[in-house]
């Protein structure tokens, strides 16, 4: 009786291996891809149609330079995250969070996670927003002049996706539980973060 127990469970953690091996497949497979940027906003200051310094004006500057004498220059921006699960798989993923740092030109600056909920059907792209909200003079000099044209090259108009990175572990829900990455994943526009790569 003991062995034929024993053999029912020993198949049934079988199955249940299996079943895992093949929702980390899935989670293997995921693409992860960085899409653009939105609402872009420094010291308050709007930057959505800045291409440059020259774009704001006069009382933008003094809202800069108020901020500068205050000791910070806050800056926030969406980052919009592409996730897609390929066609070929059959199921659906769920994202419960990913796990972000950001880089700025290649700078590490703050760590964070997003909502859960994000439901990825098989091919069908989902953005994923990443909100960002930052202090520039926790991480570079305090030259308001530089400052504002690095903010709008950042989150402006004029936006340069290759100044900006995501490291990542995305962590998503299985039929067994949750499956988190065993190392991070490198999200930027020129690059599709599907691959596990050493943790630094």
């Amino acid at each position: 009786m003991y062995c034929r127990i024993f053999a029912i469970a020993l198949t049934a953690n079988t199955v249940m291996g299996c079943a895992m091996m093949q929702d980390f497949a899935t989670l293997r497979s995921v693409d992860f891809q960085l899409e653009g940027i939105a609402q872009g906003r420094l010291a308050g200051i709007d930057l959505s149609r800045a291409r440059s310094s020259s774009d704001l004006s006069i009382s933008d500057g003094a809202r800069v330079e108020s901020a500068l004498m205050r000791g910070e220059l806050p800056l926030s921006f969406q980052i919009q995250v592409r996730a897609e699960n390929p066609i070929r798989n059959r199921v659906a993923a769920r994202l419960l969070r990913l796990q972000w740092t950001l880089f700025l030109d290649d700078t590490e600056t703050i760590s964070g996670q997003t909502a859960p909920g994000y439901r990825l059907l098989p091919g069908e792209p989902t953005t994923v927003p990443i909100e960002i909200s930052l202090d520039l003079l926790e991480f570079y000099e305090p030259n308001s002049q530089d400052l504002i044209e690095l903010a709008i090259s950042l989150a402006g108009a004029g936006a340069i996706p290759e100044k900006i990175a995501v490291r990542a572990v995305p962590t998503i829900n299985t039929r067994l539980g949750a499956i988190t990455y065993p190392g991070p994943i490198r999200i930027a526009s020129d690059s599709v973060g599907r691959t596990f790569v050493a943790q630094n």
